[in-house]
């Protein structure tokens, strides 16, 4: 089974989510990149932009598949990971670390509760969700 971060929080989308202090960091799950495999390309949204829970917020392509990147909880993006468009298989080298994709200020502070507890990811996972 993939590498699953106890610290984390997680999207039935296969998306993390990690708090930093009144900030959010998010990124794609070593799940998700996995099933993915090579990534050639993603595309983020700009500074400033509005992130909607459960909504798109991006995409990420591969060699297998274009798939959409979902904002584990709502607010302002405030960061964005600029090296990903000129390096995008930094997500499939380390997709908890260097491979984060976007920072939000959160909006809505009772979405984070409805995140996937690592242990309630793994059991999504072993459950064979997709």
């Amino acid at each position: 089974m993939a590498h699953v971060p106890k610290e984390l929080r997680y999207t039935r989308d296969h998306e993390w989510a990690r708090r930093e202090g009144d900030r959010v960091r998010v990124g794609i799950t070593a799940y998700a990149q996995e099933q993915l495999g090579d990534v050639v390309f993603v595309e983020l949204p700009k500074v400033g932009v509005t992130a909607t829970a459960k909504k798109p917020f991006g995409v990420v392509e591969s060699v297998k598949a274009v798939s959409d990147l979902f904002a584990p909880v709502s607010g302002q993006v405030v960061e964005v990971n600029t090296e990903l468009p000129n390096a995008p298989e930094t997500v499939n080298a380390d997709p908890y670390g260097r491979g984060w994709m976007i920072v939000i200020a959160p909006s809505n502070q009772p979405e984070w509760a409805e995140l996937l507890t690592a242990e309630q990811y793994e059991a999504f996972l072993a459950a064979g969700a997709h």
